[in-house]
């Protein structure tokens, strides 16, 4: 399962701890964990949920490398970004789909962020 971050594709070569969080994870008892990589699961690409668990564990003090897996599509790579991921995992099949280009083209997630030009 290629990794995408700002640089294109890579091979997951994390062997460490990993907490994995449910989409349907209640917002209200989230809290930041010890645990260097979170996994935050997301079951359809039209579920948002997980980008809201994401800039919740920001915003409660998680530091720790933060990860979506799976039905995350390309358009979508700036706004987890924003939301606070670090990275996401996507399967092969939908690498081939949609190749790394796809992904890189939307890297640029600072520069092209309405809600931080609108507030600063």
């Amino acid at each position: 399962m290629p990794i995408v971050t700002d640089t294109g594709f890579a091979a997951d070569t994390y062997d460490g701890e990993i907490l994995d969080l449910a989409s349907d994870t209640d917002p209200n008892t989230l809290t930041a964990p010890d645990a260097p990589l979170v996994r935050i699961d997301f079951p359809s690409f039209a579920d948002g949920r997980g980008f809201t668990l994401a800039r919740l564990l920001r915003m409660r003090g998680y530091k720790g490398r933060l990860r979506a897996r799976g039905h995350v599509i390309a358009d979508q790579y700036a706004m987890a970004r924003r939301a606070g991921f670090d990275e996401v995992e996507i399967d092969d099949t939908l690498a081939k789909r949609q190749p790394q280009d796809q992904w890189v083209f939307r890297a640029d997630w600072q520069h092209n962020d309405y809600q931080a030009r609108m507030r600063g």
